[in-house]
């Protein structure tokens, strides 16, 4: 991938290995009260080690194959249960006892301002993600050394993540290093950057419920884009983690080493295809993508009968020491694209969407498209903007540019309902359609059953076909 940031092998071997034996892989437990143990607890920890730990595993939520799944970026080749839409049984606790409660540490006990910030930024990141699988999650109680602490609202955690990046960003200074940092090396101007555009993402997901320009989202998503510090423009600020190979490889590198369980989508391809898109050749390993939706024997023997079924991403683009990105200069542009669609800002909606598609081909080291691309049926922008007729373009794009990131493109699709998808042919669960959230996980309902089953009641239900607050 032409997306070059900082290394992890610049500080990760050492502060890794000094990490471990305090964080996140000792602390993953089936025991909901492990993971709000009281920070107060936690004896002299190395906190540039606690950084370098969470930093270097961040690459996980860019590569969830799950989200992959039901947004249909992925098929799988044998064991298609999760294609299926099978119900998961997947708990959130291990996010809490390892990564969270770590950065909650730095915070605790740290006295550089800026690794605080820095940890607090995470937190925002971390919490987002698990709240737009789940819906309502511990918040507010969690991390406080409460063994059953109560779900919060998601409402009220999108509103508290922004508040904790608007807060975070607002007070870094210029004194105090960032030890331990392999994102950004310290860098406190591209934490900054990220800050704000993470507030602009935050702040389109909840546009459903916040659709006016008056709105809630309207007001954090100008205020995010005014701010002095800026956001991420130009892939050199892309939000990436960067993995030296050997023992800490590239998650896409590792789906690959020894197992073949996972192909680029027929859907995608197709749909990539239908616009001539010089991206699949960065995408997948082929223009053959596999069927999506179907049982193991109809899919397994496709497979064997075409062996240069796509893989994930091209083999160019999937070395041991290869990148994932987390947020990235295409998916600001396109946000601010999908903005001034909305009415929300004043911006060039045209020049913003065209400039968001032509850094998501430079993001992969593909020149950007001629003129007859963004003029094209399945691309051009036909309706003023601030009308919000353009929606269903921009999220396409949108959805293209966060490609391979399973959960973006699945938050997207949920959020836009575009591009349109048909679920599964073969699906198995009660509904048959796409699921809209992760179920609650066993250990909830084991270790924090009064509070995981009042959250259930609370949305209406712990099924997959509930739909999240943002997604209503």
């Amino acid at each position: 991938m032409n997306m070059r940031n900082f290394s992890i092998n610049k500080f990760l071997v050492l502060p890794l290995a000094l990490g471990v034996l305090l964080t996140s892989c000792k602390r993953y437990s089936s025991d909901f009260g492990d993971t709000n143990v009281n920070p107060a607890a936690t004896t002299n920890p190395i906190l540039p080690a606690l950084l370098t730990n969470v930093e270097a595993g961040l690459g996980g939520y860019g590569a969830q194959t799950r989200g992959g799944l039901y947004c249909q970026y992925f098929s799988e080749t044998q064991y298609t249960d999760a294609s299926l839409y099978s119900i998961p049984q997947l708990s959130f606790e291990g996010e809490y006892s390892g990564s969270l409660m770590d950065l909650q540490n730095i915070i605790n006990v740290n006295t550089s301002n800026n690794m605080s910030q820095v940890a607090r930024i995470l937190k925002a990141y971390i919490f987002s993600t698990i709240t737009d699988r789940w819906g309502d999650i511990p918040y507010s109680k969690a991390l406080k050394g409460d063994k059953t602490p109560s779900f919060d609202k998601q409402e009220d955690v999108y509103r508290g993540c922004v508040k904790e990046l608007t807060e975070a960003e607002n007070a870094f200074n210029t004194t105090s290093s960032i030890s331990g940092d392999i994102i950004y090396g310290g860098d406190v101007a591209k934490w900054k950057k990220l800050a704000n555009t993470l507030r602009l993402r935050l702040a389109i997901q909840v546009s459903k419920r916040f659709p006016s320009s008056t709105g809630w989202a309207a007001t954090e998503f100008r205020a995010a884009l005014a701010d002095a510090a800026g956001t991420i423009t130009t892939n050199a600020d892309n939000f990436v983690v960067n993995y030296p190979g050997g023992n800490f490889r590239s998650p896409w590198f590792s789906l690959y080493d020894g197992r073949k369980d996972f192909g680029e989508s027929d859907k995608m391809v197709a749909l990539v295809g239908s616009l001539g898109d010089a991206r699949q050749s960065a995408f997948g390993s082929s223009t053959i993508g596999v069927p999506y939706g179907r049982v193991r024997g109809f899919v397994d023997p496709w497979c064997q009968a075409n062996p240069n079924w796509a893989r994930i991403l091209s083999d160019a683009n999937r070395p041991q020491n290869g990148s994932v990105v987390l947020v990235s200069a295409a998916e600001t542009h396109l946000l601010r694209a999908e903005a001034a669609d909305r009415g929300w800002t004043t911006e060039d909606m045209n020049t913003l969407y065209q400039a968001g598609i032509a850094v998501s081909h430079a993001q992969w080291g593909i020149a950007a498209p001629g003129s007859s691309y963004y003029t094209q049926s399945g691309v051009a922008l036909a309706s003023p903007a601030g009308t919000g007729a353009n929606i269903s373009r921009i999220a396409i794009q949108q959805f293209i540019a966060a490609y391979p990131d399973g959960l973006r493109g699945w938050c997207i699709w949920r959020r836009t309902g575009f591009p349109a998808l048909t679920p599964a042919p073969d699906a198995v669960n009660a509904s048959r359609q796409i699921p809209r959230r992760y179920t609650y996980g066993t250990t909830s309902y084991a270790t924090n059953t009064t509070a995981v089953t009042a959250a259930a009641s609370a949305i209406g239900g712990d099924t997959q076909d509930t739909k999240v607050w943002w997604d209503q």
